[in-house]
């Protein structure tokens, strides 16, 4: 079965504007899908805080100086934004890196549906969307140290033992042909971040590359493996 994928929009939600969405033409019993951080769901990840797992791995937790800003986070491996929005939420500033141009559109109409969403407009104006493969823009030197944390959250291979992913996790995976290179994301990372890169895995995966963190945070299905890096002078 070859995929094949059309874009197309749908209603938005009451009086919203509306939506672009991804349709799987090879899959027609699979719905539409499309990036929505304006959910229910996605709020209450929100509104746990800066302390739950994803914020204190990334660092958000720990106070900054005033003339600091807000802390500068490039999520590598944006997939739909839920997670990259979240920390927007939560007060870093977020450069969302797809390589895949249909993703890119889904991200930049996200952002342009929470530009107009009341509560929202503040984090998505601290976002911004890049296409680009990741290894390639995090090893130009001229983006090194452009950001405090790197946040790769890539997409873990199908073993053939886990339990059958998600339609949404499904449709991603036959449109970007996966994360086969994964693995040669971190050494990139380290090489780029400013102070440490943040890696999302499931819990019973090895990490990234084989190289042990400098700390964990857990959640419930999944952790967050921190590599910190020494401080610039």
């Amino acid at each position: 079965m070859t995929p094949e994928f059309a874009l197309e929009s749908l209603p938005g939600d009451g009086d919203g504007p509306p939506r672009l969405s991804l349709r799987a033409l090879h899959r027609p019993k699979f719905g539409a899908i499309c990036a929505d951080w304006l959910t229910t769901d996605l709020a209450r990840r929100i509104g746990a805080g800066r302390r739950q797992p994803i914020g204190r791995a990334i660092g958000l937790h720990k106070p900054r100086l005033p003339d600091e800003g807000p802390l500068r986070v490039l999520d590598a491996t944006a997939g739909l934004g839920r997670d990259g929005f979240t920390l927007a939420m939560l007060g870093a500033e977020v450069s969302l890196l797809e390589r895949h141009p249909t993703t890119c559109a889904l991200l930049r109409d996200a952002r342009l549906r929470a530009l107009a969403a009341p509560g929202a407009q503040a984090a998505a104006a601290r976002i911004e969307v890049l296409e680009g493969d990741a290894i390639t823009l995090l090893a130009e030197p001229a983006h090194r140290g452009r950001w405090e944390v790197i946040y790769l959250d890539p997409m873990y291979p199908d073993d053939g033992k886990s339990a059958l992913p998600s339609k949404e996790m499904q449709l991603l995976r036959e449109l970007t042909g996966g994360d086969a290179d994964a693995d040669a994301l971190l050494a990139p990372a380290l090489a780029c971040a400013g102070r440490r890169v943040v890696v999302k895995r499931p819990s019973k995966a090895p990490p990234l590359a084989g190289l042990a963190p400098s700390l964990c945070f857990d959640g419930t299905q999944l952790r967050f493996d921190v590599y910190l890096l020494p401080l610039s002078p």
